[in-house]
């Protein structure tokens, strides 16, 4: 994968590999509503509840954090992207709960049965942190400065482009090649000065030749997004059920199947197995994820170098110790990396982090060692 971190302006994340990027040619803007598009503009005015708290969902901490690269922020606290066809904005009431608003939609009940879905309603995330605080002193500790960091149930194919996109990359510069490829969908509307528009289909996107996406900066992953877009073509029961059918499989055999289209590896396979395939002990292992578990879960491993093999490993310690849920613990934890976000914990919370990783002794590395499943 990777899992671009974002980190808000003025710093742009990077991913592992940090060598410098080019600038990438400008795909259409969201910030410049065209001739042709202005009609529809929607400015918000009437909001229901989502009866989510923001205990339950924090938009800051949910939609910027490099799970999806389609939502934008359209106001304070307010965030908008499109669900299918369906165009939706949410937002935080004064109090914290979250609100939302439908701009435009074929069924306004069909909106809000896309958007419970996508946004997880059914699982408590505040009762699913009690046991990871239970279990976890540390993610006790953090999870009273990250209170509803969601992770989200996004369409697969939407999901799965977004995340070929997001090999060896930036923030920004995933948010253009998406921004590109959305532009391909059909035109849904404009939010305070943003367009937006319905993921295209993979009909639609068979007609992109890769020397288009070369063009519109791409590079090398040109090639990966019209290989996978025609690998999903050829399944005898279609790419879009062929992948929703992940769902009802077992994690390492959603792995694999990913892994079997173009440019899918082990991290984006499973960035997109948790992020949109109800995989919730998916664990996509990076440098981020990889410093989390070799400082506290399994501190043997510091110093190797990270393989598939090794990557197995820190997965089976976070479901050893977090469940089958650990991808949502994970993702706490992740969150809790990014420089964006460590600025909202205590100056004394990240100092003994830091000094933990000279000083801690051998015991109490093992202590928090927990037993591993084979990898």
């Amino acid at each position: 994968m990777k899992r671009a971190r974002p980190t808000p302006p003025p710093a742009t994340p990077t991913t592992s590999r940090s060598s410098p990027i080019p600038p990438l040619p400008t795909p259409p803007q969201p910030r410049h509503s065209s001739k042709k598009h202005q009609k529809i503009i929607f400015k918000p005015t009437n909001w229901a509840p989502v009866n989510l708290t923001q205990s339950e969902l924090s938009l800051p901490l949910t939609f910027p954090t490099g799970q999806t690269f389609r939502w934008k922020q359209t106001g304070p606290l307010q965030y908008t992207g499109s669900l299918g066809r369906h165009l939706i904005s949410l937002k935080h009431h004064q109090n914290g709960d979250v609100y939302y608003q439908i701009h435009h939609s074929p069924s306004q009940s069909a909106a809000k049965s896309a958007l419970l879905s996508f946004l997880n309603t059914n699982i408590s995330l505040t009762e699913m942190w009690h046991g990871f605080a239970a279990a976890d002193s540390r993610f006790a500790e953090l999870a009273q400065h990250f209170k509803g960091a969601r992770v989200l149930r996004q369409d697969p194919l939407e999901c799965l482009i977004q995340f070929l996109c997001s090999s060896n990359n930036n923030i920004s510069r995933i948010t253009k090649m998406v921004d590109f490829v959305s532009s391909l969908g059909d035109h849904l509307g404009n939010v305070e000065g943003f367009e937006f528009h319905a993921f295209p289909s993979l009909e639609r996107l068979a007609l992109v030749t890769e020397q288009q996406l070369r063009e519109a900066g791409f590079g090398y992953r040109a090639k990966y997004v019209t290989g996978t877009v025609n690998a999903l073509q050829s399944k005898p029961e279609g790419g879009v059920k062929w992948l929703e059918s992940l769902r009802k499989l077992q994690l390492q055999m959603v792995i694999d199947s990913l892994c079997t289209l173009p440019g899918i590896g082990l991290k984006v396979a499973s960035c997109i197995a948790l992020f949109s395939l109800d995989q919730h002990h998916a664990i996509p292992v990076d440098t981020h994820v990889w410093r989390i578990a070799t400082t506290h879960l399994v501190p043997e491993l510091a110093g190797a170098s990270l393989t598939p093999k090794l990557c197995g490993r820190v997965a089976d310690a976070f479901v050893t110790k977090y469940g089958k849920y650990a991808g949502w613990a994970q993702t706490l934890l992740f969150i809790a990396e990014l420089p964006s976000q460590k600025a909202l914990l205590p100056s004394v919370t990240v100092n003994e982090k830091k000094s933990s990783k000279k000083r801690g002794s051998k015991a109490q590395r093992e202590a928090v060692l927990p037993k591993l499943v084979p990898p």
